[in-house]
């Protein structure tokens, strides 16, 4: 750590994300701009980690940025933000069980392809390229 704090590359070491990842947190802001150095380098200090630290451990959770920030709002104005997680999760669920609902159709359909090409596609198609795919709805 220097004198006046982080350096882009320790804070997203510190926290366990990319560069990358910190400028679009900060572009997007859900972390605050970062003081910077006479030379323009931004300098990040524990609390920053902190934040960046939430935002990952959020984004594990499969919570959106826009979730986030607005979870992170809530606690700048030193209210609870648990509070507002409920029904953020709730919506993950649902776009989680649509995903598995999606992903198990999909399963049947490659199973089903698959035992076509196991027990062989001449079945008199006229399929230009493989009737297996062609056939798909």
């Amino acid at each position: 750590m220097h004198k006046s704090g982080l350096s882009i590359g320790e804070a997203a070491e510190a926290a366990g994300v990319t560069r990358k990842a910190i400028r679009v947190y900060e572009s997007k802001g859900l972390l605050e701009e970062p003081a910077r150095t006479a030379s323009g380098y931004r300098m990040f200090d524990a609390g920053d980690v902190q934040v960046l630290t939430f935002i990952r451990r959020a984004r594990t959770m499969g919570l959106h940025l826009e979730d986030i920030a607005e979870l992170l709002a809530v606690s700048r104005e030193g209210q609870a933000p648990c509070d507002r997680l409920a029904p953020r999760l709730d919506q993950r669920i649902a776009e989680v069980d649509e995903a598995i609902f999606e992903l198990e159709g999909l399963r049947r359909s490659l199973g089903a392809a698959r035992e076509r090409l196991r027990v062989g596609v001449d079945d008199g198609t006229d399929a230009s390229i493989c009737p297996v795919v062609e056939q798909v709805g």
